[in-house]
């Protein structure tokens, strides 16, 4: 056994006294640095990889196994160090230096990384690279931090000549990686970018190892190999009991965070606030352990596993209860999410820091070093995304699958008969909740019903039916993404760029939702289409949102990840379309940088267009005005495009030709006369080359101005990501606010709008239609709330004549006031008539309204 030098305690006490906060300062920095790291790698990694989960969890499992592989190789070496203060330097000026050296590293893995998946990889192959990538590129960082705690804890014992430190130093370490989560999430990344976040953390890895160096310098002659103690349990079943609870409590953080997301607004602030929350009880669950559980005996083990599976299964027990109080708070910011985090994840996350601590200090005690400790418990943390995610979750749902968890820490219990009071009961209540009905955390409208619904590692996916019969798809409970009563909408927003566009032959469609855009490309005649989306749950859905009345063939649909298909497909489109994609969600903004519009850009065949949808009813200005200006970095020529009249929902599309060219009029109008494609253009409203053209917002010159200066958005610096706040908070606005700034700000020019031959009088009516669907706009937002029947009347007639005198041609006003005179006819013919003589001498030359009143005079 090695004992200890003796020396003079009076100088101890005196270094101790000075250093000791140093210290302190030390392990929290470097918790901090080391998961700001892990927050910025895999936010960076998803750039290259995609965010498909297999790809996210070879990510997550690569770090893990660097880790676990630094603390194996380097726990002989650290141990036999005469100063652990200089193996730590060396450690903290490895991390930042390779820190420093990933900036440059996974800008180029982007390159080469999709190419090598192809656009539809097999889950080996993603998983594979997914893994490999991070565990090769990050290496020599991943390494040096699996050394990192070892060396921190014979720093600690060198200064305290306590050598059972191990659960307070960790405590420590983890609060600093809570303070990391929370900081490069809300402060570094939003205001710095992710590059130079890494040159900050490196700075505070660069600030450690001048500490560790400083420390040295001062009290190095105290440093000294650690004694060991006898140990408490035979070291296979401690090695056993640390790999599992490393997979129990990773897997345990995945499924809470999986089921937050049904609830909370899933953006990247949401899941920083659940990691911190995860970590916090950690760190808490550490220094108490520390400060006290030291004094328990022998039976220590046992309480704290019994302990950790009934606070798992407490936190199954709440979870809908308290993810359904959240979800009726509505949006409550940050702070919130943080509280039901910590509600969440506090009572099991601290019991599972303590049992760590413990089950740390034990094989300390036994091999005088935590490097097995951490390199096991890294191990069982690699594994437990890709069981969690691929075996868990599918085979007990996202809410049971925390059921075999917090049983397994019982089955880790030695088997005595003293334990089996500890595990009577948690194994009852765990029996109990895997044999009830899980909850559903879709909740479907009163008089609704859920008609299908697909579970997966990420997503909960459902058909839902409301009392009028209007079929939806919900995903995650908490967005409604398309149905039956938008599917003329969705079928415009395949029709308008395969419109513009004078003869496509393949259409690429990003993002697929109930598939209704995406059949809409497929039914226009001669065009073959094909779709990309991003969840296996959606597109298994799809079915339940068919229309049989609709005769096209049925597209091929990818489950990839946009971005990386863009990036490894070698084919050309002739037209590509990306859907909406919600800009609060973490992951969305990725599609909105000026990046990937240059990868879409060389996806285009000569002469092919590109159009991107926008949700002004999820966008704030700040977030539209970043995309528009990152749209035009890379189509200058770009123009704005409108879907429909509806305030509700309202859409805008960017498009963009990628050789510039201009519109053919004449060639739109011969298309339209088109026997196959009036079939399908005219249902949508699209009869002449007026109805098309008067979607029309503004070309280049409008957009610049409108959006003025200031930030990209580009994939180091996503300004769209880091707005998620305020775009939820524009979800809770008027859905028409956005809408209306646009076209206050954006006045339509018929000399912007390219075309390939200028028509003075086609000129004039677009610029009285364009005049005309703003003023309808106005109107439909100044309506006070829902009104039907004669109440619609009152409201909106006036301002429905004055848009039709405006522009006669303009049919989303026209139409509408027919219908109410016909309403009124049931009630009140003389108020019809006089609303039709109105409606006449508006439109002239619109038949409609005359042969109402010939019919009516004929009738009297």
């Amino acid at each position: 056994m090695t004992t200890r030098t003796q020396i003079d305690p009076a100088p101890r006490t005196r270094i101790e006294a000075n250093a000791f906060p140093a210290l302190i300062a030390i392990v929290v920095a470097s918790g901090f640095a080391g998961l700001g790291y892990e927050i910025v790698w895999t936010r960076m990694l998803s750039l290259t990889l995609g965010t498909e989960m297999l790809a996210v969890l070879g990510v997550i499992a690569g770090f893990f196994a660097g880790v676990a592989l630094g603390a194996f190789l380097l726990d002989r070496l650290i141990r036999a160090a005469r100063s652990p203060f200089l193996a730590f330097a060396l450690l903290e000026g490895t991390i930042g230096l390779w820190g420093v050296a990933s900036v440059a590293l996974l800008r180029e893995a982007t390159q080469f990384a999709p190419p090598l998946l192809g656009v539809d990889p097999n889950p080996a192959a993603l998983w594979g690279v997914g893994f490999a990538l991070p565990a090769l590129l990050l290496l020599p960082a991943t390494t040096a931090m699996g050394g990192t705690l070892i060396a921190l804890v014979r720093m600690t014992d060198a200064l305290s000549g306590d050598p059972r430190s191990s659960a307070g130093v960790y405590g420590a370490n983890t609060a600093g990686a809570v303070i990391g989560a929370l900081a490069s999430a809300f402060v570094l990344m939003p205001n710095f970018g992710l590059s130079k976040t890494l040159l900050v953390l490196a700075c505070v890895n660069a600030a450690c190892a001048i500490g560790a160096l400083v420390l040295h310098r001062n009290v190095g002659k105290f440093a000294s190999p650690p004694p060991t103690r006898p140990p408490t349990e035979t070291p296979a079943r401690l090695l056993a009991t640390l790999f599992a609870t490393g997979f129990l409590g990773i897997a345990f953080e995945m499924i809470v965070v999986r089921l937050a997301a049904q609830a909370l607004e899933d953006t990247i602030y949401t899941f920083a606030s659940l990691l911190a929350a995860y970590l916090s009880g950690s760190a808490l669950g550490g220094l108490s352990w520390q400060k006290f559980g030291r004094r328990l005996g022998e039976s220590s083990a046992a309480w704290l596993l019994a302990a950790t599976a009934a606070a798992c299964l407490s936190t199954t027990i709440l979870a809908p209860h308290v993810l359904r109080a959240a979800e009726k708070a509505g949006e409550f910011g940050a702070s919130g999410e943080f509280v039901v985090a910590f509600v969440l994840f506090a009572v099991p996350s601290f019991a599972m820091g303590a049992l760590f601590g413990h089950l740390a200090q034990q094989a300390q005690d036994l091999r005088g070093s935590l490097g097995w400790a951490v390199g096991v418990n890294s191990l069982g943390a690699a594994l437990a995304p890709y069981v969690t995610a691929q075996i868990l979750i599918p085979a007990f749902g996202a809410w049971q699958a925390s059921i075999p968890i917090a049983l397994g820490y019982l089955l880790l219990m030695r088997p005595r008969r003293t334990s089996l009071a500890l595990v009577a009961a948690p194994m009852i209540i765990g029996a109990l909740l895997l044999v009830i009905p899980a909850p559903s955390f879709v909740h479907p409208p009163q008089g609704g019903r859920i008609l299908a619904t697909r579970e997966g590692p990420t997503v909960t996916a459902s058909v839902v039916d409301d009392d009028a019969g209007v079929r939806y798809l919900d995903v995650n409970g908490r967005f409604r993404m398309g149905g039956t009563s938008s599917a003329r909408s969705d079928f415009r927003q395949a029709m308008l760029p395969l419109l513009l566009h004078p003869a496509p032959r393949r259409a690429l469609f990003l993002g697929v939702g109930t598939g209704a855009t995406l059949i809409g490309g497929a039914m226009t005649p001669g065009v073959e289409a094909q779709g990309v989306e991003l969840s296996p749950e959606v597109v298994e859905l799809m079915p339940w949102f068919a229309n049989e009345t609709q005769r096209a063939p049925t597209p091929r649909v990818t489950v990839a990840d946009a971005r990386r298909y863009i990036l490894a497909d070698r084919a050309h489109y002739d037209v590509i379309v990306a859907d909406l994609f919600h800009p609060a969600l973490d992951g969305s903004g990725a599609l909105y940088t000026t990046e990937h519009f240059a990868a879409i850009h060389e996806r285009l065949a000569p002469g092919g267009l590109f159009c991107q949808w926008l949700p002004l009813y999820q966008l704030d200005l700040p977030s539209l005005r970043a995309i528009i200006r990152s749209f035009l970095a890379t189509y200058p020529s770009a123009s704005a495009w409108l879907n429909h009249y509806s305030v509700r929902t309202p859409m805008l599309a960017l498009v963009a030709r990628r050789d510039n060219e201009a519109f053919d009029v004449d060639a739109l109008s011969a298309r339209l006369d088109q026997p196959a494609t009036a079939a399908v253009a005219r249902p949508l409203g699209f009869t002449g080359s007026v109805d098309l053209l008067g979607q029309y917002l503004g070309g280049a010159r409008a957009l610049t101005a409108f959006a003025g200066e200031g930030p990209l958005n580009v994939d180091d610096a996503p300004f769209v990501t880091f707005d998620a706040r305020r775009n939820v908070r524009a979800t809770t606005a008027p859905p028409w606010t956005t809408l209306l700034a646009v076209i206050r700000e954006i006045l339509p020019d018929a000399g912007e709008l390219s075309l390939a031959r200028r028509d003075e009088p086609l000129d004039d009516r677009l610029l009285a239609y364009w005049r005309a669907r703003n003023h309808f706009l106005e109107v439909g937002a100044a309506l006070p709330g829902e009104p039907r029947g004669r109440a619609l009347v009152e409201a909106a007639a006036p301002g429905l004549l004055e848009t039709l005198r405006i522009s006669p041609e303009f049919d989303p006003a026209y139409a509408p006031l027919i219908g109410m005179a016909r309403l009124l006819y049931a009630s009140n013919s003389e108020e019809a008539t006089r609303l039709l003589h109105e409606i006449d001498a508006a439109a002239p030359h619109r038949p409609i309204a005359r042969e109402l009143l010939e019919q009516a005079s004929g009738g009297k």
